[in-house]
């Protein structure tokens, strides 16, 4: 071996590891909470000043300084940061084309933009994309309430054929056969590389109950700042919260949302035969039509609205309750209505105004930072196509 040769193997020899140095360095889960968090006892929990309030939200129309329900927290910010990078792996789709974010694209609410959402092999879904806004207080997941959990809900489009169609067995193997995901798991959830499934599901819960919509200007508004809404907004609030238009009664502050059923005679696209919602599960006809009554957090991002997309724009949504009870109920079809459905009788004025106060709602202050790469090597998807 000549001499310029062994001053160059030590050189040859650091350059072989390394690679094997650099993939070791690049994925590190972050060991802060995200915006909003605070980090005690090793977990994240919800910084807000609702949280300072005593009422709660359990009947009537939600005052400004109604308090918030029990959050889904404590997670750790490894835990959550690794539910970020599954949420917008496709690794998580039967053919790898698809992740979370497909349908729930952080740029158009966490929503996607579409009145039936879009799958596997481009199957249509039977409805809407709902939001995961504030998806962390709710008790009660899909439009048919069918989940009471996070864990359980993000199973049905994990698996559903239409949607990501993948199974149990196929996204164990991936992950497990993963460069990195193993030991990323394992920094998360301690204990060895070995992933389970209900880490999986844990890991995307506490992601999508770190996504928190508390600071809109309706919320500097409810904490004292009055000066942040214009007349015709705080009209609209005012409207909201009558007993004539009678919006809050559902849509309670400050989830605007009370996270019970409603039957509203939604009508469904042209084509479409009506959606028994609630009945499709449970069976009890008298929730025939019966859905979830959604948050209007960010509503002014999520178009089309309606379980099925019926409606393309807010001012529509907000038309449709006008237009007296059971206008739009099919021929041959006798739905039990929600007692609240009646005939407010508002002026085109009036309709504007709710849509004008509906628009102070919109708060995407604590968003995520969307992954550049994502540990599986795959191209990650941060949006609908």
């Amino acid at each position: 071996m000549s001499a310029y040769t062994r001053a160059l193997l030590p050189c040859l020899v650091l350059l072989f590891y390394l690679p094997a140095v650099h993939a070791a360095q690049t994925w590190k889960l972050n060991e802060f909470c995200p915006a909003g968090f605070t980090l005690r006892d090793g977990g994240c929990y919800l910084l807000s000043l609702y949280r300072d309030y005593r009422s709660l939200q359990k009947s009537g129309v939600g005052g400004l300084k109604t308090g918030l329900p029990t959050l889904r927290e404590g997670f750790s910010p490894q835990q959550i940061d690794l539910g970020r990078l599954l949420f917008f792996d496709p690794v998580l789709s039967g053919n790898h084309q698809l992740s979370c974010a497909s349908c729930h694209d952080p740029s158009k609410g966490f929503a996607d933009g579409r009145g039936l959402s879009i799958g596997a092999g481009g199957q249509l879904a039977k409805r809407s994309a709902p939001s995961l806004w504030n998806v962390g207080f709710l008790k009660r997941l899909f439009w048919d309430v069918r989940a009471d959990s996070l864990e359980a809900q993000m199973q049905g489009p994990l698996y559903d054929p239409v949607e990501m169609a993948n199974s149990p067995a196929q996204l164990l193997a991936d992950l497990r056969a993963s460069a990195h995901y193993p030991a990323l798991f394992a920094e998360a959830f301690g204990g060895d590389a070995s992933i389970q499934l209900d880490q999986i599901y844990t890991a995307i819960a506490a992601f999508e109950s770190s996504l928190v919509s508390l600071n809109s200007r309706y919320d500097l508004y409810a904490h004292g700042y009055h000066d942040v809404l214009n007349a015709q907004e705080i009209e609209g609030m005012n409207i909201f919260r009558s007993f004539v238009a009678r919006c809050a009664e559902c849509h309670t502050p400050p989830l605007f949302t009370n996270q019970q059923v409603a039957v509203l005679g939604t009508p469904e696209p042209d084509g479409r035969a009506l959606d028994p919602g609630v009945q499709g599960v449970t069976g009890d006809a008298s929730q025939r039509g019966g859905f979830k009554v959604p948050s209007l957090r960010n509503v002014a991002l999520t178009a089309p609205y309606m379980h099925s997309g019926r409606f393309a724009t807010l001012r529509d949504a907000t038309a449709f309750y006008n237009g007296g009870r059971g206008h739009a109920v099919p021929a041959g079809e006798k739905l039990s209505l929600h007692w609240h459905i009646w005939e407010p009788n508002l002026t085109d004025e009036e309709l504007d105004r709710l849509v004008d106060f509906m628009k102070t709602l919109t708060d995407e202050s604590y968003m995520p930072t969307l992954p550049e790469r994502v540990p599986s090597g795959l191209t990650p998807v941060l949006g609908s196509h």
